[in-house]
């Protein structure tokens, strides 16, 4: 009995690790909260406030400041695919939840004002969008999780496709 218990903590061990690995190989990760209902949350600013670890960091316009576009279309096989196109600015998930570095932090993707995930690279593929028109918004954020922000508009990027 002890045997067929050590062999379940592992297997639980290594199989959950699987794909936690999986996913953050593909730059996705997932913060632990439901954001599926969004009268719950208040949509995406009342989510970004309820997670946001300080306030923004804002930054002054000019050449060095960051900026941010996105394109989404649709993904030949099923669902769609995010690009994700930062200027200067860097993915730099070594350095996640650590001290913020200028230029360097994540993004946080969201279709509808619903937090869908935290991005760390250029690419991410959304499985399915609500039918009807769908709002795709990325915004940037430094390593500690606060949003950017240059002369007081925040570093973000929306496209809305139509979703048959």
């Amino acid at each position: 009995m002890t045997r067929s218990l050590a062999l379940f903590a592992i297997g639980l061990v290594f199989g959950g690790g699987a794909g936690f690995v999986l996913a953050a190989a593909n730059g996705v990760t997932f913060d632990g909260h439901d954001h599926s209902d969004p009268a719950q949350h208040g949509g995406h600013h009342a989510e970004a406030m309820a997670h946001d670890h300080s306030t923004a960091i804002n930054l002054p316009a000019g050449p060095d400041a960051p900026g941010l576009e996105i394109a989404v279309t649709p993904d030949p096989m099923a669902g769609w695919n995010l690009h994700v196109m930062p200027k200067n600015f860097r993915f730099s998930p070594e350095n996640a939840s650590l001290t913020d570095k200028p230029g360097e932090g994540h993004a946080h993707v969201y279709v509808n004002g619903v937090k869908l995930a935290r991005l760390y690279g250029n690419w991410m593929h959304i499985p399915d969008l609500p039918k009807g028109e769908a709002t795709i918004e990325v915004s940037l954020n430094a390593n500690s999780h606060s949003p950017l922000a240059v002369d007081g508009v925040p570093v973000s990027a929306s496209v809305t496709v139509q979703v048959d």
